[in-house]
């Protein structure tokens, strides 16, 4: 299952409020551009509060260093039905000369070969990460730009709380246990672990972030998984996501609302020190500090952890990406290429940086992350710097994912359903998405 952290905010500018209306985000440049070709492009982003002040801010900057274009958006919704309006603009040929859509499996399902004009010639290509070109690769063939940050699934911690009890950051799932048994004996009514049940995919951390862990030990699981070689409940590597869900409910250290909590609730509860540890996605962490501002100091992050110190890492998942359909032609084509070299350089990180704090480390050689952004972002920054340090997760290296998962890991972190049956019922969920894709071996 894909995970589906909560939005920014879900107000949109005025102007650009309705699904695929135009409006303008930049202009043509002064009169005395003398020799400039003026060339018009327009953009399709999601419809999101942040999608649209990051896409309005990048267009602002790239036409100040491209007087000679401009770049107008379109907005469209979220989700499924974003989703079919993507497809269904690429098979009919009416795409945008630009848009930004998802990287992994979801960018698979575009029919990119046929689909997408191919950037693997572009001078920056070099530029991008590894773990984000897997992503947006067809055949030998690069096709889109990152639009952001990595997310990490990993663990928020309360630093003061650490301070005070003399913890260290775990490296080994004993050791986090440790700190949680240890947060738990001294008492205050603080919850070693935080779980918001309320909001249903939040539940899902402790087995979709712990990939970097599954790979370490079954370099091979992803692809065996797809070909129907290897499964949750028969992969002893596999299995100790759910069993982990299981551990913490078993042992009593979530907070006592797990069940009605929500994601608002859970980030409070963080940032005030009711609870030690909550293990959800980096990019959650602007929502915390929008309203708790003192948690860009008191809150940082940890790779979930596995069995083996020497092998600790983290797991991300990668940007968006932004492409080019096969449809922009010419002059469009040339001033969308430049928008996406814009995109893959420092100015475009400095200018998404801008425009909101970023959800992780970028995807670009050459881009910093600022001082000033929050503690647990900047703790991502090691584990993308070492080698072997970070893994993408399960979802942008196998196409094969279940809808159902964040209600079994529900049921495992409640007490009503056992680990290893949890992960049974997750294999025979995902079975019957394989065979709707058609993939060999299911």
């Amino acid at each position: 299952m894909t995970f589906r952290p909560g939005t920014r905010g879900l107000a949109v500018v005025a102007a650009c409020s309705l699904a695929l209306t135009a409006c303008s985000a930049g202009s043509l440049g002064s009169s005395d551009d003398a020799g400039a070709t003026s060339v018009e492009i327009t953009y399709l982003i999601g419809n999101q509060d942040q999608d649209l002040k990051d896409a309005t801010q990048l267009t602002k900057d790239f036409t100040a260093k491209n007087p000679g274009i401009t770049v107008n958006l379109e907005t469209r919704p979220a989700g499924s039905e974003g989703d079919n309006i993507v497809k269904t603009r690429l098979s009919t040929g009416d795409m945008t000369d630009v848009f930004a859509y998802n990287t992994g499996s979801l960018f698979q399902a575009i029919a990119p070969e046929k689909n997408l004009v191919p950037i693997s010639d572009q001078s920056y290509i070099g530029d991008l990460d590894e773990n984000f070109t897997k992503t947006v690769t067809s055949g030998d063939k690069v096709y889109g730009v990152p639009s952001g940050g990595f997310m990490g699934g990993a663990v928020l911690y309360n630093i003061p709380i650490y301070t005070k009890l003399g913890l260290q950051v775990p490296k080994t799932w004993a050791e986090f246990m440790a700190n949680n048994a240890k947060i738990k004996a001294a008492g205050g009514g603080v919850a070693p672990v935080i779980q918001t049940y309320g909001e249903t995919w939040t539940s899902q951390l402790f087995v979709l972030g712990d990939f970097h862990n599954v790979a370490a030990v079954e370099p091979d699981f992803a692809d065996k998984y797809t070909k129907n070689q290897a499964k949750y409940a028969t992969s002893p590597a596999a299995l100790k996501g759910f069993e982990h869900t299981e551990q913490v409910h078993d042992l009593g250290y979530e907070n006592k609302d797990f069940a009605s909590a929500k994601l608002p609730d859970g980030l409070k509860m963080l940032a005030t020190g009711k609870g030690a540890h909550y293990p959800i996605l980096s990019g959650v962490v602007n929502d915390m500090i929008a309203t708790n501002p003192n948690a860009a100091k008191d809150v940082g992050l940890f790779a979930l952890p596995g069995d083996d110190a020497s092998k600790n890492g983290l797991t991300v998942w990668t940007p968006g990406g932004i492409y080019i359909p096969t449809t922009t032609t010419g002059d469009k084509l040339e001033a969308a290429k430049k928008f996406l070299a814009f995109v893959a350089s420092p100015d475009g990180c400095k200018s998404l940086a801008s425009a909101g704090v970023p959800t992780g480390p970028y995807a670009i050689k050459g881009c910093q992350l600022g001082s000033d952004v929050p503690q647990s972002i900047k703790d991502m920054q090691p584990y993308l710097d070492k080698d072997g340090a970070s893994s993408l997760a399960l979802e942008f290296v196998s196409p094969v994912k279940g809808p159902s998962l964040e209600q079994i890991t529900v049921e495992v972190g409640s007490g009503i359903r056992k680990a290893k049956d949890g992960a049974a019922r997750y294999d025979e969920d995902v079975k019957k998405q394989a065979q709707q894709l058609g993939l060999a071996g299911w």
